[in-house]
C-alpha cells in the first residue's frame, strides 16, 4: 500500500471514529462519560494527527492533539483517584 493512501486511510478511520463517537453520543446510544466514547475520540483524534501532520495542516494537527490530550485525560483520571 503506497504510504499516501495509508496516511488517508488511517485519516479517514479517524474521522469516522470521531463523528462516530459524536452521533451515537447525541442518539444516547453512548454515554460520553464511557470508556467506548473516549477512546474513539483519543483514537480517531491521533489518526487525524497523522493526516493533518502529513499534510502540514498544523492548527487542525493542534486541535486534534489537544482533543487526544482532553481524552486521555478523561480516560486517566478515575485509575488516579484509585
Amino acid at each position: 500500500m503506497p504510504y499516501n493512501l495509508l496516511v488517508e486511510t488511517i485519516g479517514w478511520t479517524g474521522s469516522v471514529l470521531v463523528v462516530a463517537a459524536y452521533f451515537l453520543n447525541m442518539r444516547g446510544t453512548l454515554r460520553a462519560d464511557s470508556p467506548t466514547y473516549k477512546w474513539f475520540n483519543v483514537v480517531g483524534s491521533a489518526c487525524l494527527i497523522v493526516l493533518t501532520l502529513y499534510h502540514n495542516a498544523i492548527p487542525s494537527a493542534v486541535v486534534n492533539i489537544i482533543w487526544a490530550v482532553i481524552g486521555l485525560a478523561a480516560i486517566l483520571r478515575p485509575l488516579k483517584i484509585r
